[in-house]
């Protein structure tokens, strides 16, 4: 370990050598796990292309590929509730990535602290966290 932040990274090059070792699907993606870097806490799963993770690499700010949209989804932008990454990892296969991020607010756009907030109880499926804001605060809809 050289004691050197891991993101951002500047250089165009070696962004290019993190991207060549990673595997995408078909469709040009790979399933990206945020996680609170201090906690554990496991906070969303979103899907990145080349773009978003060369993105997130050069700026140290999450930056995702929306499937819904077709286009890229740079957390926080309509909601105020950014990532910054404090360290990425590539997983032995190269075709998942881990973004040990600092969360500024919520991360799910249910306005809950992490996207999973339902789990089986009692043969059902329970909501077992509450909204901490209101989605229509975070979004103005």
């Amino acid at each position: 370990m050289t004691g050197t932040p891991p993101l951002p990274i500047p250089d165009p090059h070696a962004r290019a050598r993190l991207l060549a070792a990673v595997r995408f699907d078909k469709r040009g993606l790979v399933p990206a796990i945020a996680q609170q870097h201090d906690t554990g806490e496991v906070l969303m799963m979103a899907w990145m292309n080349a773009e978003a993770l060369n993105e997130t690499l050069a700026t140290g700010r999450a930056c995702y590929y929306s499937r819904s949209r077709g286009g890229l989804w740079r957390k926080g932008e309509s909601s105020g509730q950014v990532q910054s990454v404090v360290d990425l990892r590539l997983d032995c296969d190269g075709d998942t990535l881990l973004l040990l991020v600092d969360q500024k607010g919520v991360a799910c756009h249910t306005g809950r602290r992490n996207c999973f907030f339902l789990a089986p109880r009692g043969g059902e499926l329970t909501e077992i966290a509450a909204p901490l804001v209101s989605p229509e605060s975070l979004y103005g809809t």
